[in-house]
């Protein structure tokens, strides 16, 4: 990478994270420029060095700090203008001017709470009434009832376009397709849907959000979008055994759903992987459809309640393979599940096992890493919810897998969806001061 190359990274790093109110950061960025950088550009650079820390400063309510590094700051870009090195210079400088005058306004003061005033953006962005994070069933749904709502809601894709879905094959469980369709189908006619009402879309992934103020804003691969409204809907991802044959054969004899795909194994060998209550529960549920059901388990006990243990061994279809796990799933080349090989943790011993299919029971986590620290989540990351889909900061709402630690369906996702999807525009409409 050329040095121009590397300071342009540098600048824009700087920049993602000012946009999503992360100021010491953003700072220290710039700071690292500023000290290699000559002429007009390190003049410039050490204005968003003193920008950044005073608007640091008024996030901690900070009066007197905030005054002094933002007087600096207005001193250092005094000269400059317009779309300097492709930043809203105009902007900064009158966000900057504004900020300034209602410091002086505010009187000296001790570090509080923060101030309630504009931060200016460096970027020119859009300004969305809805944004909707992910696209999967309650993303897809959200964005239907939003869009029919004349909100123009902008849909983030996220990591996995379509969510879980895409990764099955037969959906035979969602409501008015008797003869079931495939996942990935049902997931592009949702999409569809929405589009014909007005809801835009963006590939990509929201990689952090500023809650602390509306406009909210959303860092989207390194580019911001503003909202009046977000939606939440990035889902859960089962956690996997991490095996390539695993994500090739998903769908075609590899599930992480009984509840999804336990009725096209009628009558066939199951293996369940686990031994927590979420395991037991697939193994008891799937024993309605197969001829056996063995669990297996990488240690001597199981880690699952007492009374679902005992439901477990009592039936008669359940088996149990201790201190084992699974080397590798067979057969890649004919594009289904055959077998296992399974590792014995203990002795080493390598055995294989003809299966029918096997389901993945080891737990879910909930893709809310960006939103740690900014909204109630439960001990294991789901976003707490409350009067329908209300997080804890008004205007955020959650729908969907990520705030579902219990059902995990398509159609309740959907439903929360649209539920979340009301529950914005009625903020909009009333709650939005």
């Amino acid at each position: 990478m050329s040095d121009a190359a590397q300071v342009d990274e540098e600048l824009r790093a700087g920049i993602a994270l000012w946009e999503a109110g992360q100021y010491v950061e953003a700072h220290e960025e710039f700071e690292q420029l500023w000290l290699v950088e000559v002429g007009p550009r390190r003049h410039f650079l050490r204005g968003l060095v003193h920008a950044a820390m005073g608007f640091h400063y008024v996030t901690m309510g900070d009066t007197v700090s905030a005054r002094s590094k933002l007087r600096s700051a207005a001193d250092l870009l005094d000269g400059f203008a317009g779309d300097y090195l492709g930043l809203d210079v105009d902007g900064l400088r009158a966000g900057i001017a504004s900020a300034r005058a209602t410091l002086e306004a505010a009187g000296d003061a001790t570090p509080g709470d923060p101030l309630r005033l504009r931060i200016p953006r460096l970027v020119p962005g859009r300004m969305h009434d809805v944004i909707i994070l992910g696209s999967g069933p309650a993303g897809l749904t959200a964005a239907l009832y939003a869009a029919r709502a004349h909100l123009k809601p902008l849909v983030v894709d996220g990591h996995e376009a379509g969510g879980q879905l895409t990764l099955t094959t037969m959906v035979e469980n969602y409501p008015g397709f008797p003869d079931g369709l495939m996942g990935p189908d049902l997931i592009a006619s949702m999409r569809k849907q929405s589009e014909r009402f007005g809801a835009g879309f963006r590939p990509g992934n929201a990689t952090a959000v500023a809650l602390s103020r509306r406009p909210f804003r959303v860092t989207i691969d390194g580019a911001v979008e503003e909202c009046r409204a977000l939606i939440i809907a990035t889902g859960a991802s089962a956690k996997l055994l991490g095996l390539p044959s695993e994500r090739k054969l998903m769908g075609h004899g590899v599930s992480t759903c009984a509840t999804c795909d336990g009725f096209f194994f009628q009558d066939q060998e199951i293996i369940v992987v686990g031994g927590g209550d979420s395991a037991m529960e697939e193994a008891i549920f799937l024993t309605k459809f197969a001829r056996r059901v063995s669990v297996l388990h990488r240690r001597d006990k199981l880690r699952a309640s007492k009374i679902m243990q005992e439901k477990a061994f009592k039936n008669p279809k359940i088996d149990f393979t201790w201190d084992s796990t699974i080397e590798e799933i067979l057969d890649v080349r004919e594009g289904k599940v055959t077998g296992v090989r399974i590792r014995n943790l203990k002795t080493s011993q390598i055995t294989e096992r003809p299966v029918d299919g096997i389901f993945i029971a080891i737990g879910h986590s909930p893709n809310t890493q960006i939103f740690r620290g900014l909204l109630e989540m439960d001990e294991v990351g789901y976003i707490t919810t409350h009067d329908g889909t209300k997080t804890s900061v008004p205007g955020v709402f959650a729908a969907g897998d990520v705030q579902d630690r219990v059902y995990r369906q398509a159609v309740t996702a959907a439903g929360s969806g649209c539920m979340a999807a009301i529950d914005a525009e009625r903020f909009l409409e009333h709650g939005a001061h």
